[in-house]
Order: structure tokens, then sequence, then C-alpha cells
């Protein structure tokens, strides 16, 4: 057996998990601890079958189970290993786990593996969900598990940790293809995140990691915590999920990424600031929501209006723009999508002339002398992020007047930034080149922080009768 390392497994009927992790770590040859909660299958069997020691006690959550495993199993080496079930330790990282020798880590008291996460067979690469890292390996007489957080787990070691970015921990939960599993898996997931936050409004439970925002993975977690119990309820789920498959890119990880982003990223995310709401009204906590008039009427509210926005637009462009439906009165009496573009051709011509550029323009194109020509579609002119910052305005419970002066002073932001990108791009954009990020990504990313920041501000601020 190796002297250097352990394994230690919590498993609750994991026999469909619990042979694919024990085969991944054959040829090890690591002594295997398993802490069973009272499984009912074949996975204790499964578990006499590897040679593993097993030991059961009762589950009441997972900082407080893997607490109990640390201090009850007799372990014999100054590493362990801690992992769930449903992981699997990749060929590239038992290559350096056998690799591994306790004096090439002397000063080390933990080890960050890098997970991939899988949903539906499929890997979530975006969203934020990777690289994504966890202190999995640490000494056993340094590391501990955090009984501060009644959910979202993690253990703790004082020294310094180091990270292993080359081979992966694979984690996928095969019970998870069936929808109705990960629904009330996450919906009793959410009753404990829901309590826990509400104890930390009120300073009974506090975080044991010290928040650093350029610190270790969960140092950096922390901080981020922090800045999420700041957000008002149901505001911050839509505002996490816009960023998560927008900005990072969750969108790209196809059908069954986008289920897994919303469901997770958004679905989840809401159901306990409702049950927040819900046990804040029934404890008389209500100075936490009192500025919500109806948190559901809101969300909803917000999402009708900017498909209504979004949509209008298109189909008011489809209605001025030559065609089937041409509709040649709303076309020149009517037509503010080319009053708009006109206005930010004109605008960026007359600024390009100011640096001393010759410039002229026309209903759709933009040309500097002796730069090219930038033509101005429907997506360069900002009407989506426009619909989203005036649903979002109009939708959020503020008096009237001050709703009016933050929406008229965010859109002439918006398109005095679109502006400024119009002339950079007229006087130094070379069409040629190749292009590492489309300026209509780039511009809607930058809005969208713009965006998100700004209503984080104007939410906080107080409103006044």
């Amino acid at each position: 057996m190796s002297s250097t390392f352990s394994f230690i497994v919590l498993t609750y009927n994991e026999e469909i998990h619990l042979s694919r992790l024990l085969d991944s770590l054959t040829g090890l040859d690591a002594q295997v601890y398993i802490l069973d909660s009272g499984s009912t299958d074949s996975t204790l069997s499964i578990a006499n079958t590897y040679g593993a020691t097993v030991l059961t006690h009762p589950f009441e959550n997972h900082p407080r189970q893997w607490d109990f495993a640390l201090k009850n199993f007799d372990i014999q080496t100054p590493w362990v290993i801690c992992l769930d079930a449903d992981h699997v330790v990749t060929p590239e990282l038992k290559a350096q786990l056998l690799a591994f020798k306790d004096e090439d880590y002397a000063g080390v008291d933990g080890i960050y593996f890098s997970r991939k996460n899988y949903f539906k067979g499929r890997w979530i690469k975006h969203g934020g969900y990777y690289p994504f890292y966890m202190l999995k390996m640490f000494r056993f007489d340094k590391g501990y598990s955090d009984l501060n957080e009644a959910m979202d787990h993690r253990f703790i070691v004082p020294g310094k940790t180091v990270i292993w970015k080359d081979g992966h921990l694979l984690e996928e939960n095969l019970k998870e293809n069936n929808i109705r599993f990960w629904i009330e898996k996450h919906n009793r997931y959410s009753d404990l995140v829901a309590h826990e936050e509400v104890e930390r409004m009120q300073k009974i439970r506090l975080q044991t990691i010290q928040p650093k925002f350029r610190g270790s993975p969960d140092e950096r977690t922390a901080w981020l915590k922090q800045l999420w119990w700041q957000l008002p309820l149901y505001v911050r789920p839509m505002i996490y999920f816009i960023y998560r498959f927008i900005f990072r890119l969750g969108i790209l990880d196809g059908r069954d990424g986008t289920i897994f982003h919303f469901l997770q990223g958004y679905w989840f995310r809401l159901v306990v600031d409702i049950k927040i709401d819900e046990i804040n009204r029934q404890k008389g906590l209500t100075k936490q929501t009192q500025h919500w008039v109806s948190p559901v009427k809101f969300v909803f509210s917000f999402l009708a209006l900017f498909l209504v926005f979004y949509y209008f637009n298109i189909l008011f462009f489809g209605l001025t723009s030559p065609g089937n439906n041409y509709n040649a009165f709303l076309a020149d009496h009517l037509n503010y999508i080319q009053w708009l573009r006109q206005f930010l051709l004109d605008s960026s011509t007359a600024i390009i002339k100011m640096f001393g550029f010759t410039a002229i323009n026309n209903n759709y194109e933009l040309l500097v002398a002796g730069r090219g020509t930038i033509r101005l579609v429907y997506s360069c002119l900002g009407l989506g992020v426009i619909s989203f910052f005036a649903a979002f305005v109009i939708a959020y419970p503020k008096p009237l007047v001050r709703k009016i002066i933050f929406l008229v002073s965010g859109i002439v932001a918006i398109e005095i930034i679109n502006i400024i990108r119009f002339v950079l791009l007229a006087i130094f954009w070379n069409k040629r080149s190749p292009q590492i990020i489309d300026h209509h990504t780039l511009f809607n990313i930058i809005i969208y922080i713009l965006i998100c920041f700004s209503l984080y501000l104007w939410i906080k601020e107080p409103s006044k009768s």
C-alpha cells in the first residue's frame, strides 16, 4: 500500500458510480476509506469487493459528513485525497499521483485538482465551469472540513497550496441524466442555501476563509460570495445567468449545456431567493426585501417587456426595409431606426473630422479618406442592449421620475459608447487583418458589463418618495 496518500469517499446508494471511481484508482496501490450514510443498494458490496474500509454514519450535510470521516478513519498516510463517488481520476492525474513524493512538497499543505464537470454526457466547458479548481488533496494532520458552510462544501488548510492544472478529476453524476432527480436534489440544496444565507444576514454564520480576489481559488470564491450576498434578491440570478451564459460563453456548450446553465445558474438561485424571502417574512425580517413590491411580478414584467421591445424593433426593421412586408408610410415618416442610424453616422463623421480626417456618410456607410468604409447594419445600432436596459428600468419598482432620468441617461450613454466604437473602427480597423474577436461581440460584452454595474448602483441607491 502507498505510504504517502489514502483516499476517502462518501457514498449513498452509489452502485452506479462506485465501481467506475474505484477502477480509476487501480494501480495507485492506495488504501480507500468509504463513509456510507445508509445505502440500500449494492454500494457496500462493491466497496468490500475492492477491499475498502467502510464506516457508516447518518447524513446531516456534506461538511459534517466529511468532518466525521476525517476524525474517525484511522488514516496512516501523511496525505489524504477526498473524493465523491461520482468522480473519476483521469490517467493524466493518476500519472501525477504515481510520481508524487512527499519530500517534493515540503512546506505545502494542500493541492488543488482541476475538475471537468459533465451534464447529460456533455463536458460543461464554458460559463465559468472550466478551469475549476478544487482542494482535494491535503496533509491529513493539517486539513479540515469547513463547518461554516451548509452546502457549498470545501476543505481548509492553514498553509501553502498549489494547483495541478494538467491532470483532471472528472465529475459526472449519472443519476442527473434523469432531470427529475436533478430538480429534486437541487430543491433540497436550495433549502440549505436559503437558511445559510439568512443566518449570514443575521451574522450568525461567518466565513472561515479569508476573502481575497487574488488569493487561492477558495479565497477568490469567498470574495465573490461576499459580493453575491450584497446583490438584491431576484435580480442577482438574472445577472449571474447573463454573465455566465453570455460573457463566460456558456452559450457555446450546446443544447444540454444551455439547459444546465439555465437550471444551475438561474432557476436554482431564483428558488433560493424565493425561499430566503419566505424565511424572512416568517421571521419578520422584512428589511431585506421590503422594497420588493412583487419579486415574481418584476421578473415576469422584465422578461415580457424585453421580449416586446426586442422583437418590436426587429418587426419594425422588417416593415421599413425593402421586401414583401415593406410599409412606405412607416419607412418615410416614422422610421426611428433610420433616424438613429443617421444620428450615429453624422455624429461619428463630425468627430472624425475634428481629428483632421476627411469623412462622409450616406444612409448606411461611413467613408474615411485613406482608411476605408464601415457599414452600420441593424446589429450595430445597440437596440438589443437598449431593449434589455429599458425593460429592466421600467419593470423595477422605483419612482417614475427616477426611472425616466436613469433610462434617458443610460440610453444616451450607450449610444455615446457606440459612437466612440464607430470612430475607432473607421480610423483604426483593418478589415484584412485576422480578427481575434468580432467588434459587435466586444461592444456587447463591454455594454452589458457597464449596464449590470450601473443597474447595481441604481438599485442600491435608496429611493426617496
